[in-house]
């Protein structure tokens, strides 16, 4: 089946499109579509952290749960939300700590492109849902593909940093090889959670401190305007 998606990813994931949960994932969209079904992020979206942020260039995973479910947010990067849409409070909470971190200051976008453009691949487990029904999808197949995914990035590439917010993104942990990566673990960055180990983890410049020590350009988080 052919997936309109990054040369690099192409070739790295080529034989997951072939299998037969993927064929059934595909065919699972096109049935709730075809039943009026509004499903985010937008088509051309769905596949955007890895058009973004190419197989080439990842240097950090983040890890995700689910795409925001309102409309105008999900545009296929975790965490991240459309350009002239305010950040949602687990976004707030992540804004709070690169301040605290790096002295950043609080952006009003919550448009986290910038991060995809330098390297940090912002993956959702489930890379769709249906609107006003979060995980929705997470059952259809999505969590064996980005499983896959992954994997590939701890297998085939060397120092990265995955970040891994929250029990579900932890239990990611035993997909990646921790002799040649980084695995930053805190609480999820939900008002929920995020006094739980989340808030004081600066996750920011640890990224940066490793692979700066790895001969690796450090990220530049600063977020752009509106």
């Amino acid at each position: 089946m052919e997936v309109a998606i990054e040369d690099s990813w192409k070739k790295e994931l080529e034989e997951e499109f072939q299998k037969p949960y993927f064929e059934s994932l595909v065919q699972h969209l096109k049935t709730e579509k075809q039943a009026g079904k509004i499903i985010y992020p937008a088509g051309k979206n769905i596949f955007n952290a890895f058009n973004t942020t190419p197989f080439d260039h990842v240097k950090v995973l983040l890890l995700g749960q689910d795409p925001y479910h309102g409309p105008g947010q999900a545009h296929g990067l975790c965490f991240s939300v459309q350009k002239g849409v305010p950040p949602p409070p687990s976004l707030v909470n992540i804004y709070k700590e690169l301040k605290a971190d790096l002295g950043v200051p609080i952006p009003a976008s919550g448009d986290l492109t910038h991060w995809a453009q330098q390297g940090v691949f912002m993956l959702n487990a489930s890379l769709t849902v249906r609107a006003g029904e979060p995980m929705s999808h997470s059952k259809i197949g999505w969590a064996t593909f980005t499983d896959a995914v992954i994997r590939k990035v701890s297998e085939h590439k060397t120092h990265v940093v995955f970040i891994l917010w929250g029990k579900f993104a932890q239990e990611k942990a035993s997909l990646i090889d921790a002799s040649k990566h980084l695995i930053l673990r805190s609480a999820h960055p939900s008002p929920l959670s995020a006094h739980n180990g989340f808030l004081g983890s600066r996750p920011f410049s640890k990224t940066n401190e490793y692979l700066a020590a790895h001969g690796i350009d450090p990220i530049d988080w600063k977020v752009d305007a509106v």
